[in-house]
């Protein structure tokens, strides 16, 4: 199993500022993940007796994002487009068809979702990003996830609702948007530039919107750490209902 140590360690108050103290505020190394393979002709989504063929509620330009190597999905679909709450749901890819593993209710932005995410716009990205990465400030779990154990993950302050932040980042993964996979969350390389936002991640759900994060209860997040899987190449298909649907 891969362990890592912190590369490098942010000054608490850099590190909140810049994530933003509600989550992160990450973004894709290379924007959504593109796969190559061309979006499945029309048919029925369920062969009888097995899972549905296509990851479920989404349309032909979203899964023509879903890597054609992709065998676990995570899809998080938002209530609607300005809406902070939203529903995470854990597939994986069977011999039988894409089978739901764990749901869980999450939190997004406080402001919804966006195409074109920017820092500060208080909205989650769209899209589908790969799931390389993960940390916090409290020990791996039991992850087979790169896993970086470090203070560095510590959260204070309070959120949109006035509720405290503290815990939100003791368990984290990131989302591969406007970062550099395979490496700690809390590297601060952004390939698309700082205006298009980063630090985006899955983290422990503090009762209220993120600046643009997903958070998940913390039962939930030791799950989906200990469920994701490097050699499934897992991804998250995040946006509202009506956005994925396309």
């Amino acid at each position: 199993m891969i362990r890592r140590t912190c590369w490098f360690l942010l000054p608490a108050a850099l590190f909140l500022t810049a994530c933003g103290a509600q989550g992160t505020d990450k973004a894709p190394a290379n924007g959504p993940v593109a796969s190559e393979a061309k979006a499945p002709g029309p048919g029925p989504e369920h062969s009888l007796g097995t899972g549905p063929r296509q990851l479920p509620g989404l349309g032909p330009v979203t899964r023509a994002q879903v890597p054609a190597d992709a065998r676990q999905a995570v899809v998080v679909t938002g209530h609607d487009r300005n809406s902070p709450d939203s529903k995470a749901v854990l597939y994986e890819r069977t011999p039988a068809g894409w089978q739901m593993r764990r749901s869980w209710p999450a939190h997004n932005a406080l402001h919804g979702w966006t195409e074109h995410h920017r820092l500060g716009d208080l909205r989650s990205p769209i899209g589908v990003y790969t799931l390389t990465d993960a940390g916090g400030l409290l020990p791996d779990p039991g992850t087979r996830m790169p896993y970086d154990h470090s203070t560095a993950f510590t959260a204070t302050g309070s959120g949109f609702e006035g509720e405290p932040l503290t815990g939100s980042f003791d368990y984290v993964v990131a989302i591969d948007y406007n970062r550099r996979p395979g490496t700690s969350p809390l590297d601060w390389t952004r390939p698309l530039g700082s205006e298009r936002g980063g630090g985006i991640w899955f983290h422990v759900d503090h009762g209220g919107p993120t600046q643009a994060c997903v958070s998940l209860g913390r039962a939930h997040m030791r799950e989906l750490l200990r469920s994701l899987d490097p050699d499934r190449h897992p991804v998250v298909v995040m946006g509202d209902a009506a956005s994925l649907a396309r």
